[in-house]
């Protein structure tokens, strides 16, 4: 079976905060890979995102503690149900439900978009704002995909 991925990495992403968007470019390659995995090689790539998501939203929470941004509780509430959700699918997963796993992988990719755009990208401008004083700038390059002539 074929499967491409949807989820794709580029300045429409960036926060502006350099250590988040290097989080979520991993995090946009990791889904890219479970996207078009063979059945066989989604349980060693939901154990990969399971280990990146730990370390990527533990990042993001020690940001918002650290600094005492105030819509934190929601943002940790979000990182911890979504672990909890792909916890649950690796466990399936092991018991043969490859389906459920494609479906998390969906999940993740129709949620990621948002979740960066309002809550990521509000916590982005608190850091800033906490370090710089201001929001942070972000030049999103609008860079259409080339076209190759024949």
């Amino acid at each position: 079976m074929s499967h491409t991925a949807t989820l794709v990495w580029g300045d429409h992403l960036l926060m502006g905060h350099g250590p988040m968007d290097e989080l979520h470019e991993e995090f946009v390659e990791l889904i890219a890979l479970l996207q078009t995995a063979e059945d066989s090689e989604l349980p060693s790539l939901l154990q990969a995102m399971e280990s990146h998501l730990q370390h990527h939203f533990s990042e993001e929470d020690q940001w918002m503690l650290s600094t005492g941004f105030p819509p934190r509780d929601c943002h940790i509430d979000e990182h911890a149900a979504v672990l909890k959700s792909v916890a649950e699918v690796r466990v399936k997963l092991a018991e043969g439900n490859v389906a459920l796993c494609r479906d998390l992988t969906k999940a993740l990719v129709d949620w990621f978009p948002g979740h960066a755009t309002h809550l990521d990208s509000a916590l982005a401008h608190w850091l800033s704002k906490q370090r710089f004083g201001g929001k942070p700038v972000v030049i999103r390059r609008n860079i259409l995909p080339s076209v190759e002539s024949h």
